[in-house]
């Protein structure tokens, strides 16, 4: 599955860690989808990521769709989460989500071609605040998007220092 984001099969452990925050982003987000069943399941793509950003994109496929024949909500949040989960993740500092909060503002179809968008909006200390908002090819807005995130022990790539 093309990410966009280029890979080693080194492990985290071994890999040279960019001085770059661009540089080092990639490298966080390629390391993070290569382990990252879930998002490759459903589909998703890394196209870009940045420090404090990442856009994702997921097609809209029949066995993601509801009784009503729309996009489940739990596949606009799992693209919602995932990209979220780039963005904080970006400063190679191990993160995860304390909460979060989604609006459906319109539904996704099959063969829809989804765009989620996470931008950092606050980060002090160990906690952050992050922005995401979901739309489809044309535009249209779905969802929008609000997770809290806090930072954990640890590294994405390279060897992380004691803390």
């Amino acid at each position: 599955m093309h990410t966009g984001l280029t890979t080693s099969a080194a492990s985290n452990q071994d890999l040279d860690v960019p001085t770059d925050p661009h540089a080092l982003a990639q490298a966080v987000g390629a390391t993070m989808y290569a382990a990252d069943a879930a998002s490759q399941g459903l589909g998703m793509q890394v196209v870009e990521i940045a420090p404090g950003y990442a856009r994702l994109t997921m097609p809209v496929r029949s066995d993601m769709l509801n009784g009503h024949q729309t996009c489940h909500g739990g596949f606009l949040f799992s693209l919602a989460d995932s990209a979220f989960a780039f963005s904080c993740n970006s400063r190679n500092v191990s993160t995860v989500a304390s909460g979060c909060t989604i609006d459906f503002l319109a539904p996704g179809f099959a063969g829809d071609v989804l765009t989620a968008v996470a931008q950092e909006r606050s980060l002090a200390g160990r906690t952050g605040v992050y922005d995401v908002t979901i739309t489809n090819q044309d535009g249209k807005q779905l969802a929008l998007f609000r997770g809290r995130s806090y930072r954990i022990k640890g590294q994405i790539v390279g060897t992380a220092p004691e803390r």
